[in-house]
């Protein structure tokens, strides 16, 4: 599967703010973000759209660009939504994914487990970012995954802000079993386990 520079730039750049690289409320100019992101105008031009439309970069005029602060009912509002639509959303992809999308989850699934091994909290939300895309590929409903694509980036970038290497392991653990119902093609189990990371995260 190709994927296109102005994807590449967007994953860049949004690693970037999700990892907090970019620091909230930091204003940046587009060069800096081509410099960042490692690819040319036009993709991160793109790449800026995107992320603007997702809420995690401003465009102000006259001023320029800013990572979006990081409020106080962010974490609230988020898993809000994330725990009405999230458990519909797996449930749908047990069904629906293909053998290759299935594949793909448990490449995720290993990747997590090496993380937790090895203490990668960067390489983990990598992966997080791998299986959020393949549920929004795999999912039939595309009013569920315009939904929540946003809130599960600004989701991952509030959990890294408090992260812990123990709280990482018991995250994998229960990804993990999603991506099995998942892969298996259970639909109630792929609910109820998502419904149940969802708790977890709301919690921490």
């Amino acid at each position: 599967m190709q994927t296109s520079q102005s994807h590449l730039a967007y994953l860049a750049l949004e690693h970037l703010i999700v990892t907090l690289a970019l620091k909230p409320g930091a204003l940046v100019t587009e060069k800096q973000l081509i410099d960042m992101a490692g690819h040319g105008r036009t993709p991160v031009r793109e790449a800026i759209q995107k992320l603007a439309w997702q809420g995690l970069i401003l465009v102000k005029p006259r001023v320029g660009l800013q990572v979006a602060e990081i409020a106080p009912e962010d974490h609230g509002n988020v898993m809000q939504v994330r725990r009405e639509l999230e458990p519909i959303a797996a449930s749908l992809v047990a069904e629906h994914a293909s053998d290759e999308q299935r594949a793909r989850l448990l490449d995720c699934a290993r990747a997590m487990e090496e993380c937790a091994v090895s203490g990668d909290l960067a390489g983990f939300f990598a992966a997080d970012k791998a299986f959020d895309e393949i549920l929004e590929a795999a999912c039939p409903n595309g009013f569920i995954t315009a939904a929540l694509g946003p809130v599960q980036t600004h989701s991952r970038r509030l959990w890294y802000s408090t992260a812990s290497p123990e709280r990482m392991d018991r995250s994998i653990s229960l990804h993990v079993a999603v991506i099995r119902a998942i892969h298996q093609g259970r639909p109630d189990e792929a609910r109820a386990t998502m419904a149940g990371l969802i708790d977890y995260l709301s919690q921490t």
